[in-house]
């Protein structure tokens, strides 16, 4: 079987709480290396993206300790319907739907120094300023949350170590208010759910894809990954295959806790595919779009009409595609409906064209003008001047043409 016709192998090697290690296979390296960078940087969690220092007596100025804020972790369970994006949100400067507020209050009393880590973190009740709540759009995203939502990870949980913010001294203290939004990794890192992700193809090089710097033995330099045991390994006397291709990843995902490494892998997956559906969608032409059936045409002055054919086959609307009445069977200048025949076709014809607005209706071409007596009688102006021509201008051949007709176009 050829590797194209092979169906995508998923082969989960080790699950963790915080992590997942599988084997790709039977994929592309385009999308294997897409669900790399999807899972790092597309998936949406929620960090601290503004803090409010209200005392700080510790040694680290207040930058310091608002970047380490942002770099914890907190836990983004359901993230998508859980909270909005503040761009999303119809309030003026944060409420309960698109944020989260944490509070920080510690004071050192004693002769020893004090540790502040991440779980001297407390999620309270968002205050929203005075007049802005009028402008809040309810929602049901509060009621989507889990039950520790917006916690830094791993709090009050022994077996997890606390985020370490600072450290201080007798009469240190440290108080301040923390905002949570929601965010992509695209925005800043802080919104990252992976820790690491590792990605490996081809661990004994066969494709020479890599080039390994070395002083004297290639193989006792470059010593093989893990991964190596999954392969057959090259032999001496092989030759080199220049079609050859990647077929198998080794890839793992470590989170930082926020979510979990299940949530995550799938997360991407339906983000990688959105992606996918929105390109293929601005890539169809617009030729596709026009003969969807029910398609409707825009005119002049915003008049919206749809095409479509009544019975018998014809096709019958109010306003032709110039935005106005369309000429009638009898002449020009009277709104109504094509029903099926040509502007100004009449009688028996069955073609475009075969009689003028104004021509009889035996008439068998475009001979004479829409006003047969305006010019004296005449077809055309230059009739009855000595010109033997029939037509406009110096054409001789009978119908319509232009005063100036030149080879390359109209000259008016």
């Amino acid at each position: 079987m050829q590797h194209e016709d092979a169906e995508p192998i998923v082969r989960i090697r080790e699950l963790k709480k915080d992590r997942v290690n599988f084997v790709l296979e039977n994929v592309d390296l385009a999308l294997a290396n897409s669900i790399r960078r999807v899972v790092m940087a597309d998936i949406p969690t929620v960090a601290i993206d503004m803090v409010e220092i209200h005392s700080n007596t510790t040694v680290l100025p207040d930058e310091f300790i608002a970047h380490r804020l942002g770099m914890v972790p907190l836990v983004s369970a359901n993230c998508d319907e859980g909270i909005r994006y503040t761009r999303d949100c119809t309030c003026l400067s944060g409420c309960k739907y698109c944020a989260i507020e944490l509070r920080l209050d510690v004071a050192c009393s004693d002769n020893r120094t004090m540790e502040v880590t991440s779980n001297h973190l407390e999620v309270v009740e968002f205050t929203t300023d005075s007049g802005s709540a009028d402008n809040v759009q309810e929602g049901d995203e509060i009621a989507k949350r889990g039950e520790a939502f917006g916690d830094p990870v791993g709090k009050n949980d022994p077996s997890v170590p606390p985020v370490l913010i600072c450290k201080m001294r007798k009469g240190q203290e440290l108080r301040l208010r923390c905002v949570a939004k929601k965010g992509i990794a695209k925005e800043h890192a802080k919104w990252s759910p992976c820790s690491a992700v590792a990605f490996e193809y081809d661990p004994y090089n066969k494709l020479r894809h890599t080039t390994h710097w070395y002083e004297a033995d290639e193989r006792a330099e470059w010593p093989l990954s893990e991964n190596a045991k999954e392969e057959e390994p090259p032999r001496d006397d092989e030759p080199f295959d220049f079609n050859a291709k990647p077929r198998k990843f080794y890839i793992d995902v470590e989170t930082d806790g926020s979510l979990g490494p299940q949530e995550v892998m799938l997360k991407g997956l339906a983000e990688l595919q959105t992606k996918l559906a929105n390109l293929i969608l601005a890539l169809k032409p617009s030729a596709e779009m026009d003969i969807v059936p029910g398609a409707v045409d825009t005119g002049i002055n915003g008049q919206t009409t749809a095409w479509a054919p009544v019975s018998g086959g014809t096709w019958d609307t109010g306003v032709s595609r110039a935005g106005s009445g369309s000429p009638s069977r009898t002449g020009w200048g009277v709104p109504s409906t094509w029903e099926g025949t040509s502007p100004a076709q009449s009688g028996s014809a069955t073609n475009w064209g075969t009689t003028s607005p104004g021509q009889a209706p035996n008439a068998g071409s475009w001979g004479t003008s829409p006003a047969h007596n305006a010019w004296a009688g005449n077809t055309s102006p230059n009739v009855g001047n000595g010109s033997s021509s029939t037509g406009w201008g110096s054409s001789s051949q009978q119908g319509w043409s232009s005063p100036n007709q030149q080879a390359n176009g109209w000259n008016l």
